[in-house]
């Protein structure tokens, strides 16, 4: 067992020996040294901190000491400078910025030559602040644009963000189905709008889980081991996608929407009930697997995650071949057809995201539920 002191001090001093006792509910509790309590102003009611070591010792930190590292780290800003000029593409400035952001970056000085940038590349990097979570444009002359990033970790942690990409991707997702039947232009622009918002998200989803390991801190984001970050990683990704995949099919709906109405396109037949019947219960079937999948990672259910991939071998392919098999028999108009094969599409990338979280989930919990 090793300590910390107040001081920070890494030199190791041995303190003796200490029982493992059990107490009368079978609960494991050692002593500490009243030296090293004194010395690191302990107290009835104080907190430490357990950390297991790669040795399998384990490391106590008072929760005071562990804080105040943590508040000098925060004050102490991580820079990083941008160098451009007018030859560099907007697109590529912008990459770089998101790049640092996602690396925890504090503080990007972007510099120029004094009337070296161009109006797009100017847009362009107000633009990314504005999409960076908790960024802000502190400082603009001449030369250099600041952006400085002042969101707190600790009121926005890593969990509650990757819900609300949860709840905005099935929202989305939900949107655009719900639209395509009476072609609704306002709902199907807002699930394009909300396609930033999911971005932000992601992007600081990321930006968490690169300080958490960075600063050996996965515990304190509610992760069991560092390992986890990847199983975050990929959950990020499936909601990033099915975000994408929302925005695909709310622009294919608003282009036919365009030809129509513009007298460019003639349906020939209006959508049939019975098919968009089929359609909607594909797409159900995809949400409720993307709902068991998100609530087994969170609640580490292992048994909750293998239904879903059960339910996703036996049931998902079933549902997105007999919706094709009824359009194929009947006349559907083909640009309609097109549209709907689309939402099927999707519907079956979400099982496939959803089997994929319900993987992850097994693969952080099995050890939990088996024996050695």
């Amino acid at each position: 067992m090793k300590n910390m002191s107040c001081g920070g001090s890494s030199a190791e001093e041995d303190l003796g020996y200490r029982t493992v006792q059990v107490t009368g509910r079978d609960s494991y509790i050692i002593s500490l040294p009243k030296r090293w309590v004194l010395s690191n102003g302990l107290k009835k009611g104080s907190q430490l901190i357990f950390k297991k070591l790669a040795d399998s010792s384990l490391l106590l930190v008072p929760r005071e000491v562990l804080e105040a590292q943590g508040r000098q780290k925060e004050q102490t800003l991580k820079e990083f400078t941008v160098r451009i000029t007018s030859k560099d593409d907007p697109t590529s400035i912008s990459r770089r910025i998101m790049s640092l952001y996602t690396i925890s970056a504090d503080l990007i000085q972007v510099k120029y030559k004094e009337g070296d940038i161009t109006p797009a590349q100017k847009a362009s990097i107000k633009n990314t602040a504005r999409m960076l979570l908790g960024s802000e444009i502190i400082s603009e002359s001449s030369t250099e644009i600041i952006i400085q990033i002042l969101i707190n970790r600790m009121e926005f942690p890593l969990e509650k963000a990757v819900r609300r990409m949860f709840t905005i991707a099935k929202s989305m997702d939900a949107e655009a189905v719900s639209a395509l039947k009476g072609f609704d232009g306002r709902l199907l622009q807002e699930v394009i709008d909300s396609d930033q918002d999911l971005d932000r998200l992601s992007l600081y989803a990321i930006r968490q889980l690169k300080y958490g390991i960075d600063h050996n801190l996965f515990r304190e984001m509610g992760l069991r081991t560092s390992r986890e970050a990847l199983g975050y990683r990929i959950l990020i990704n499936g909601l990033e996608n099915i975000g994408d995949n929302a925005v695909s099919t709310a622009r294919s709906i608003l282009e036919l929407k365009r030809l129509t109405d513009d007298h460019v396109l003639v349906l020939s037949e209006p959508m049939d009930e019975e098919v968009f019947s089929g359609v909607l219960k594909c797409h159900s079937f995809g949400h409720l697997l993307l709902d068991d999948s998100m609530k087994a990672f969170f609640k580490r259910d292992y048994r909750l995650a293998d239904d879903v991939i059960s339910r996703f071998i036996s049931t998902g392919e079933k549902f997105e071949r007999d919706s094709i098999n009824l359009m194929l028999n009947k006349k559907i108009d083909p640009n309609l057809a097109a549209v709907l094969r689309l939402v099927l599409y999707n519907s079956k990338k979400m099982m496939e995201y959803s089997r994929d979280i319900a993987e992850v989930t097994l693969n952080r919990t099995v050890d939990e539920i088996s024996t050695i």
